[in-house]
């Protein structure tokens, strides 16, 4: 698949969200924003063809992982569409590439991938639910902070800010609730990645807080915790452009990916 068409497939489902905002269905960007925290591992192309088609899909995996996990697509469902890259070895004459031998991607192809509410069979295990507490969560998102070279400290003369990013310094208000504390470190952790380089310049304080704030709604949905994030903010934000809607979700799922990554990587 050529790259004009999978930014074409890209542009069609961001267009859809516009589209969905701009009629006042807010709830579109925020599935999609859970879609982000549900499937960081994918690309923003494939999170976008994810949501777009299966706004509520939860757990994804293609029809051999399902039967190799004790389950079986249910008659009639219909896969849900991604990109997968299509990779040619440089070693010739092997049917794995051993480890340190380069691969480049050559294309895409359509694969199907289909959501555990499309499958039946055996139970899946539960991993990684949190319910309204980050539990060991939050020590692993502080610990990120420390690989990421981020000093991480309370201070009471923030009030009546919950945190403050300083850049390689993080002030966080004392007092808060366990989820509280998690997500105002991960909104405060967004800012250090996306808003500490030669970007910051090209962004507005709105623009940066928003971002910040949909990055900690994707992370605190992705452990199991309920955010208070309005859409409305969003829908404000982004203005209904198709261009600056796609540019924003693609820094945020970068984040989040980065910090999802660090949370779940055991």
């Amino acid at each position: 698949m050529k790259s004009e068409q999978i930014q074409e497939i890209t542009d069609r489902a961001a267009e859809q969200l516009v589209a969905a905002l701009q009629a006042g269905h807010s709830e579109a960007l925020t599935a999609y924003l859970k879609a982000i925290g549900r499937f960081h591992r994918y690309s923003l192309h494939n999170v976008l063809l994810i949501a777009s088609q299966k706004p509520n899909a939860s757990y994804v995996a293609g029809f051999r992982t399902w039967n190799e996990l004790g389950r079986f697509v249910k008659k009639g469902e219909k896969g849900i569409m991604i990109l997968a890259p299509m990779v040619r070895r440089k070693a010739q004459n092997e049917e794995q590439v051993p480890e340190g031998i380069s691969r480049s991607i050559v294309g895409f192809r359509a694969a199907f991938v289909f959501d555990v509410s499309q499958t039946d069979g055996n139970e899946l295990p539960q991993i990684g639910v949190v319910q309204g507490d980050p539990s060991d969560y939050a020590d692993r998102l502080r610990r990120f902070a420390t690989t990421q070279g981020i000093a991480v400290e309370y201070s009471g003369e923030i009030a009546p800010a919950r945190g403050t990013s300083y850049g390689r310094r993080i002030a966080i208000l004392p007092g808060q609730s366990p989820a509280e504390e998690f997500s105002t470190l991960a909104h405060e952790l967004a800012h250090e990645l996306l808003h500490r380089g030669e970007r910051r310049a090209d962004t507005s304080k709105r623009t940066r807080e928003t971002e910040a704030e949909a990055t900690a709604f994707v992370v605190c949905q992705a452990v199991g915790l309920e955010t208070g994030s309005a859409a409305s903010d969003y829908i404000q934000l982004w203005n209904g452009d198709v261009q600056i809607l796609t540019e924003s979700l693609a820094y945020i799922r970068l984040a989040a990916s980065q910090m999802l990554g660090a949370l779940t990587d055991s």
